[in-house]
């Protein structure tokens, strides 16, 4: 089976979900083409589990101070460019067409009349879940920035829907946990304002990643450019992190049983809505904008949600491999039954 597999590359958050499904994909010897967009060709990092992967300009949002500015997306948006990658990628010789909110690999299998199955967090959205910040735009967005005609929704709960939990590697527990480390990835906001607020918390220390790095002047906050394996170890004795509210990050930390502190983007109704669904289940904190009293409340709290996921990624593939059948209810049901959600002290 050949496989062409589109990823949103905006964020680091798809990426890291192919990378799983890479290795899924690979190991049951499937042939599989990655593309990517969404990014400047130089701002990949550790790509190399993708071979000879694509890639495209496709569309991005900008944001500016932790906030997206649909007026400006619109403005830097490449509407010749995307076309041309729409209309130049040949789909013909695959069996199967997948995207991750990837909109070129979505729109040029729409054209050639391909069905594209749609694997990630955004098509849960298609399901009754917690939904915040919700406006005419934002849902248009949803709807048809990357269609798919057949989605398989991601979440850290199901909700009494037909979704599944996140897909991410499923890594042993810490043996032991630095409790004063903290691992900040905040990468829309303004660097330094997110060094200023962290300053005064001297007990703590904190390691930022970001894709510009910002020095920092404070012992007790280290600045880090973006690297996959370095993030994961510093993740990985940390007792917590701060983040925006994207959706993998929040999924890793949950099943490294690591506090949440999310800070969603202004305006952009999937982080708005994690962040939602994070309080609702008791997941996670939130706050609406940089706020240093709730960050010291949060740093001095000690309780942090534990969660084994399966490993879904193997599970997709090997329902590929079926051929795709229809996701019974006690499928579904199944996976979510070795879900286990334990309360932990840190």
């Amino acid at each position: 089976m050949k496989i062409f597999y589109g990823v949103q590359g905006t964020g680091n958050g798809h990426i890291t979900r192919a990378r799983v499904m890479a290795k899924e994909l690979y190991a049951a010897g499937l042939d599989v083409t990655f593309q990517f967009t969404g990014r400047p060709v130089d701002k990949y990092f550790d790509m190399e589990i993708f071979n000879d992967y694509q890639l495209r300009t496709g569309l991005t949002f900008n944001t500016k101070n932790g906030q997206v500015n649909y007026f400006k997306t619109a403005l830097e948006a490449k509407p010749v460019t995307f076309i041309k990658d729409i209309k130049s990628l040949d789909l013909s010789g695959y069996d199967l067409v997948i995207s991750d909110f990837e909109p070129v690999t979505a729109w040029a299998a729409k054209n050639q009349k391909k069905p594209v199955l749609g694997i990630g967090h955004q098509y849960a959205f298609n399901h009754n879940i917690p939904r915040a910040g919700s406006d005419p735009i934002a849902n248009q967005v949803m709807k048809y920035f990357a269609p798919a005609d057949r989605g398989v929704g991601l979440h850290w709960h199901h909700f009494g829907q037909p979704i599944l939990p996140p897909i991410i590697d499923t890594p042993e527990t810490p043996k032991s946990i630095i409790n004063n480390k903290i691992v900040v990835y905040l990468p829309f906001e303004d660097q330094k304002e997110v060094i200023k607020l962290l300053a005064p918390f001297k007990n703590f220390e904190f390691h930022l990643y970001s894709p510009e790095v910002t020095p920092s002047s404070f012992e007790h906050i280290k600045c880090n450019p973006l690297s996959r394996t370095e993030f994961q170890k510093d993740v990985y004795d940390s007792s917590g992190i701060i983040s925006n509210a994207g959706f993998e990050l929040a999924s890793e930390a949950l099943q490294l049983g690591k506090k949440i502190l999310a800070k969603p983007l202004h305006a952009q109704m999937e982080q708005i809505s994690n962040a939602a669904a994070l309080k609702q289940l008791g997941y996670g904190q939130t706050m609406n904008d940089m706020d240093s009293s709730v960050i010291e409340e949060w740093l001095y709290d000690n309780h942090a949600i534990h969660i084994t996921y399966p490993n879904i990624g193997n599970v997709l593939v090997n329902w590929i491999k079926d051929g795709m059948p229809e996701m019974e209810p006690d499928f579904i049901e199944t996976i979510w039954n070795n879900v286990e959600v334990r309360k932990i002290t840190q």
